[in-house]
């Protein structure tokens, strides 16, 4: 007989579960899109990028998608079909992984990935037994946990054949749906939507709230166009510098593990510094910093480290974002804006591939790795700016 949740909100160690198998499964894919269709498929960078934007640009019309559905219909029920939705691109990853049919499946599975991840956060919003910013930091701290596991296996896995990283990712899938069918049926899931159609709040922002919203979609964007260097350029420039493809996986394996002894920090410092401005800012400063280390490494112990820097800007600033606007939105708003936190990093990651492999290609690395430090330092100046212009002035929900 299955478990049935009977309580009125997920319990969040259900809704943690879920993300950690959501990563798992995501994280046997995305380390090796690149050197896949580069060196397998045999494509240019340039066609790299496109695959991937095409890949992200789904993942926003899902993100966004799935946060307009939250607010409308039963989530419960949207949670399950995005699950199917993605369980099926991912099957059909398994029996058809060539040229072109590794792309189009990339494609529909960026669309599921943009619809489950919006899901998540957004189904974290229900949870009011926890801490908004205790919720968010434990959401990113499970993703990835996945991230450790999936990275640590996934160039093992490759060499036995691209097709069984979709059949391990297919099964992640599977535990995912049963722990929503069986976990996620509770009032606060399905009955969000009816709450949020009775809402008294008018349904546009405050200017302030929407000012300081936007400016964290715009660095966002920023920031992702710059950290997708590392996920997709970083991997042809390491094995090129003689650096094999299993020390590049592992990077990410460091990245994850390191997200994971962060994040008890970030917990800790959250129950008394109760502003998240205080986790961004520094955030959004250690990742420009981890690019203008790039400039000088020469040895892998040299990507090791702007690795642990990019990974302590990633760890503070990235959770504190979704967070952040959940406090500044309303019930009936909050399913549209976590969706739109994940499309405006799905337009980063959209972009990067494509932005980095054109510069790249026009001038160096090395002056690509210069460029990334300066963006996402300006970035850092626009998000102080605002933060002292406005955030007095917002209204928090």
């Amino acid at each position: 007989m299955r478990q049935e949740n009977t309580g009125k909100e997920i319990k969040l160690p259900w809704l943690l579960a879920a993300g950690l198998l959501n990563n798992m499964g995501q994280s046997f894919i995305w380390p090796l899109t690149t050197i896949y269709i580069h060196d397998a498929l045999h494509e240019s960078l340039t066609v790299v990028g496109l695959v991937l934007l095409l890949n992200s640009a789904a993942s926003i019309v899902g993100a966004y998608l799935g946060g307009w559905l939250f607010d409308r219909v039963n989530a419960y029920k949207l949670t399950l079909i995005a699950t199917l939705f993605e369980l099926t691109a991912t099957v059909f990853l398994i029996f058809w992984h060539g040229w072109p049919a590794f792309p189009i499946g990339l494609v529909f599975m960026g669309f599921g990935s943009g619809l489950l991840i919006t899901v998540i956060n957004s189904l974290g919003t229900t949870i009011k037994s926890h801490d908004g910013r205790y919720v968010f930091n434990m959401i990113y701290f499970m993703q990835n946990l996945g991230v450790v596991f999936g990275t640590m296996m996934v160039g093992f896995v490759y060499q036995h054949g691209v097709q069984y990283l979709f059949i391990i990712t297919a099964a992640m899938y599977i535990g995912y749906f049963f722990i929503a069918l069986t976990q996620f049926n509770v009032p606060a899931v399905t009955e969000h939507a009816t709450h949020s159609k009775h809402e008294t709040i008018n349904r546009k922002l405050p200017r302030p709230n929407r000012i300081v919203i936007w400016t964290f979609f715009i660095a966002l964007i920023v920031i992702w166009i710059m950290y997708e260097q590392w996920v997709s350029n970083m991997a042809v420039y390491m094995t090129d510098q003689g650096i094999p493809l299993t020390k590049y996986s592992f990077l990410w394996t460091v990245n994850a593990g390191l997200i994971l002894v962060f994040q008890l920090g970030v917990n800790f410092l959250g129950e008394r510094i109760r502003n998240p401005y205080y986790q961004i800012i520094p955030g959004i400063l250690a990742v420009a910093f981890s690019f203008v280390i790039l400039l000088f490494v020469k040895q892998y112990a040299g990507f090791v480290l702007a690795m642990a820097v990019l990974t302590l800007g990633e760890a503070t600033a990235f959770p504190a974002i979704p967070a952040l606007v959940n406090q500044l939105t309303p019930l009936d708003m909050k399913g549209k804006y976590q969706g739109s936190v994940n499309a405006a990093a799905s337009a980063g990651r959209a972009l990067g591939p494509l932005l980095g492999g054109i510069l790249i290609d026009a001038t160096s690395y090395k002056f690509m790795f210069g460029f990334a430090a300066v963006a996402v330092v300006v970035t850092w100046v626009m998000v102080i700016v605002i933060r002292r212009w406005q955030y007095h002035k917002t209204t928090h929900y």
